[in-house]
């Protein structure tokens, strides 16, 4: 399948936000604006994750959620304060395509199984921030970043796999919001063995940045917040200069909607 370029909104409250390590957090703007603005510039995905609603033991605002999913015509990957089945399905009806799971799964890792069972491999996401503690280990991390997990990010995204999550969402809480490009020996680390796609995030600089996750790194999308937020680049001019370098990125028609064509897999 082609690379896809990902946009992420972090959502607090009702304003995006962006950090730098996931902390400091500045707000960027409103949720349904940019979900509208970047799917008009030719985005294949987004992911929308409320990053404090584990922290604060509270649901996910579903209804603003849903505002977001009725911007677009794109897969939506959305996540946070997942506890439950229940809020899987909530997250489903209000539009999402695939949830993203991460602190619960951590503290109750057959929740990914039941989840798989209930929903299908194909839409349940495993969300893992990995912050480096050695020469060649990270750690995950969870409650958006600001808390230890005590589990090897690597021995967890394989425990995970095992119990059948169907895609991984890999941040580099070290590389998160620092625009010097991704975590390769990271991204190198878990591409080494994942039979899913991995989407990579944290650190997106330029198309360069990109280019590399995909060709070296062998991510199957690259993710971006920081360079899209503060309008350093649009997903078009990524694209563009992504398929200079000759790495084939889908079109889609915004005038039509509607999901990539099977012409682009």
């Amino acid at each position: 399948m082609k690379p896809r370029v990902i946009p992420r909104l972090d959502i607090k409250g009702s304003n995006v936000v962006k950090g730098i390590h996931m902390e400091g957090l500045r707000i960027v703007g409103e949720p349904r604006e940019l979900a509208r603005k970047y799917y008009e510039q030719g985005a294949d995905e987004l992911i929308a994750m409320d990053i404090v609603a584990s922290l604060y033991g509270r649901s996910p605002d579903f209804d603003l959620m849903r505002s977001i999913a009725n911007e677009l015509f794109i897969p939506l990957t959305m996540g946070g304060g997942i506890q439950s089945l229940h809020d899987i399905n909530n997250f489903l009806r209000a539009g999402a395509d695939k949830v993203a799971i991460n602190t619960f799964a951590v503290r109750r890792p057959e929740l990914l199984a039941e989840a798989v069972r209930q929903f299908g491999s194909q839409c349940i996401v495993l969300s893992v921030e990995a912050k480096r503690d050695g020469a060649d280990s990270w750690e995950a991390y969870v409650d958006g970043g600001r808390e230890h997990s005590g589990k090897d990010a690597i021995a967890w995204i394989k425990q995970a796999l095992e119990l059948g999550v169907g895609e991984i969402l890999l941040t580099s809480v070290d590389f998160d919001g620092t625009r010097k490009g991704f975590d390769m020996e990271l991204l190198a680390a878990v591409a080494s063995f994942c039979p899913v796609p991995v989407v990579i995030h944290g650190g997106a600089k330029d198309s360069a940045s990109l280019a590399q996750a995909i060709i070296e790194g062998k991510a199957d999308a690259v993710c971006a917040a920081s360079i899209l937020h503060y309008d350093e680049w649009t997903i078009g001019d990524l694209k563009k200069e992504l398929e200079d370098t000759g790495i084939p990125v889908r079109v889609s028609d915004r005038n039509g909607g509607g999901h990539p064509s099977s012409a682009n897999l």
